[in-house]
Formats: structure tokens, sequence, C-alpha cells
């Protein structure tokens, strides 16, 4: 077998089902965990932030001999004046962290970030990083881990699965197109679960004719307030039910009163700097994690009377299949010097995030002038073929 690229995670926690588990667990084990089709990564080394009472980290690193390094420096260089590895995963999800009086979990993602870059300073060499997720939490701290990607051209991979899962039916918009409406249909925790509905609004509305300028405001609604946006037009009903009929299990009963009496249920209404509008709805109460646990999106062409819709569809339980197109995109950017996917699109959405969490807790229209992000959409492999069905390990 040709050597394999040597890379080193940087996690809070590694426990199963962690995002750890399910991305690292892939480049130790396979992307089926049976030993078999071993990607081109070759996990050297692991820096753990948390180790809870089911964390596998140990056993792991034992069975695989890899490196657990007490410090991020160390899992980079091994104890030496230079990096060990060709490529880092640093992935701040999941573990025992506060939140901010907003609800932001304040995962350590700028700490790692930091440690990371400075020891590429101390090394004097930067290597392909993938970054789990949104950056930030909060939009400072966003912006900062970009720019310390920039500052020295580190390729970054980072955001979600959901860009990259299967499209159910497969929807690729056209390059360039005339979008006079967008919806997008998630659920779950607001911060958690909004920032995989807006890393899937946000990969087709950016192929928008004119590419993708950046976002003026964010409000996010709650209660009976989502209803009467609705029907003032601030939003498409007609998009909206359109990603509803798309959703195989879900509470009987009308979706309106549902979700009015939901207290975590909110719609947001996105205005792009361009005067487009995308509304994304966490309608909570009545769609729930099933069907894949997927999310749904609609949108509308100019001069075009049919809507456009897909599912993304994502693998679950294990092997939860679709990180491995994040991995296999890992390998992409480490080979090219170059991520395949543009990193201004999970600042955008890391942005756009920070504003729906402030929104929501103090009930207003959010001003966004530090959302001017102006980038090109590029074509990006995403899943396509045969969904692996459940396994059990």
């Amino acid at each position: 077998m040709p050597k394999r690229i040597p890379v080193a995670g940087i996690v809070t926690e590694y426990r199963r089902h962690s995002h750890a588990d399910v991305i690292i667990g892939k480049i130790l084990e396979g992307p089926m965990y049976d030993g078999k089709d071993l990607y081109e990564l070759e996990l050297v080394s692991l820096y753990c932030d948390q180790y809870p009472k089911d964390e596998m980290a140990r056993t792991l690193a034992k069975k695989y001999s890899f490196r657990l390094s007490e410090t991020i420096a160390d899992a980079l260089t091994h104890g030496k004046n230079e990096l060990a590895v060709e490529g880092v995963l640093c992935i701040g999800e999941h573990g025992q962290y506060p939140k901010n009086k907003i609800g932001q979990i304040l995962y350590p993602r700028k700490r790692f970030f930091d440690d990371i870059f400075a020891t590429f300073e101390k090394t004097k060499k930067a290597v392909p990083v993938l970054h789990d997720k949104h950056f930030g939490p909060q939009w400072e701290d966003a912006k900062a881990m970009y720019d310390l990607a920039k500052k020295y051209r580190a390729p970054l991979l980072a955001g979600s699965t959901i860009p990259l899962t299967w499209r159910k039916p497969d929807l690729q918009l056209p390059m360039g197109c005339e979008l006079r409406g967008a919806f997008m249909l998630g659920y779950g925790p607001p911060e958690g679960y909004g920032f995989h509905a807006l890393e899937g609004l946000q990969c087709m509305v950016e192929r928008r004719k004119g590419g993708e300028k950046g976002v003026r405001s964010v409000q996010a609604l709650k209660g009976k307030e989502m209803w009467t946006a609705m029907e003032a037009g601030r939003f498409s009903q007609e998009l909206l039910e359109t990603t509803l009929g798309m959703v195989g299990y879900h509470a009987r009963g009308d979706y309106k009163e549902i979700c009015a009496k939901t207290p975590d249920a909110s719609i947001w209404l996105i205005e792009y700097r361009d005067g487009f509008k995308a509304a994304l709805g966490m309608l909570n109460g009545w769609v729930y994690e099933s069907d894949g646990g997927s999310f749904y999106f609609a949108g509308q062409q100019k001069d075009k009377k049919e809507i456009v819709k897909t599912q993304f569809y994502l693998q679950q339980p294990d092997p939860f299949a679709h990180f491995g197109y994040f991995v296999k995109a890992f390998e992409k950017t480490i080979r090219d010097q170059k991520s395949p996917i543009p990193a201004e699109r999970t600042l955008l959405t890391s942005g756009i995030l920070d504003a729906a969490m402030k929104s929501l807790h103090e009930g207003r229209l959010i001003e966004t002038p530090h959302l001017e992000i102006a980038y090109e959409p590029v074509d990006h492999e995403y899943a396509t073929g045969p969904i692996p069905k459940p396994i059990k390990r």
C-alpha cells in the first residue's frame, strides 16, 4: 500500500458517535469501520481537550499506534522543531462547555486555531486544515480564525457535511441562475443544527447570478410572528409548504399551530446585499430528526413556474456515511493544496448564524454590514449513487 498522508486530530472529545468518531474514526478504520478501503490519510497523533467516561481515544491509540498528545503543539510536531504532519483536522464539537447569554456553546474553536497557527509560526510552515462546522461561535472569533488561515496561506476546508451529502432528487442549480426565492427547512437546536441548514441553503443560493456579495440583515421570528410575516409576503408560503411536502415523518396537525406553540421553533429571514431574500425554518414540533435526519430545500427561478426542490439526506445511524465525503474533500485539499469549497461560504454562514442567535435573543432585526463577504461559487463533489445501509459496530 502506498505511503499514507500523516495528519493530526485536534478534538474536544472522542467518544462513540461524536464528530471525532464519525470523521477520524473513518481515517482509522475505513468508511465502513471494517478496516477496508482505507483513505489516503493516516492519523499519527491526537489531542483531546476532554476525556469523558466513555472516551475512546486511549483505547484507539493503543490499537492503532498513534501518538496521544497532551498539547496541540505536540500533536503537530511530536516534540520536535518541525511539523510531523501534512494536515490538521480541527474538530471542536461535543464535550462539556458553557453557553453564553444568547445560547451559543463556547467550544474552544478559536483556542484550537490559535494554538495550531502558533505552531505553524514556530515551525515556519503551514499545512491544510479541516475545520468542522462553523467558526466562532461569535463573529469576532469567526473572522479572526478565517484571517489566520489567510495570513499563513493555509488551505482551509470548513463547514457542514450538508452540502456534501446525498440530494434526493439530485439537484445542482445552474451557475448564474436568476433566483426569486428560496426556503430551507431544518430542525433541532438553533445554533448546532441551524448552522447545517444555513450551509445547505447557502450552497444553493450562492449559485445565483452575480455570485455571492454577502448579507445585509438577519431576523429570526418566533410564535405567531412567523405566520404574520408569511401572510405579509416576507417569505413564500408556497416554498415553505413545498419543503413540508417532502417530509416523510412529522407531527399530526396544522404546522402553523404546532410551531407557534413550540418555544424553539423559528423562521429566519435573510436579506442579501444584492436584494435577494431567503428564509430558513427551524420548525421544531412539526418536523424532527427522522427520515434520515434530513434537511429540505425549495427554490424558484425567475420566469419559471416550476419549483425546484431536494432533500439533503443524512445517512444514519452508523456508518454516518456522509462524513466520508468530508474526509475525501480533505484528501483533495491536501493533494491540491487548495480547498475544493470556498472557506468564505462558512465565514458567511458563521456570521449569519451569529446574527440569528442575537436576533432570537433580542427579538429584533440585526443589521449585518460586516457580512459584506463576496466570493465566486464553485462546483464541488457531493454524494451520489447508492446510500450505504446502516451497520452495527
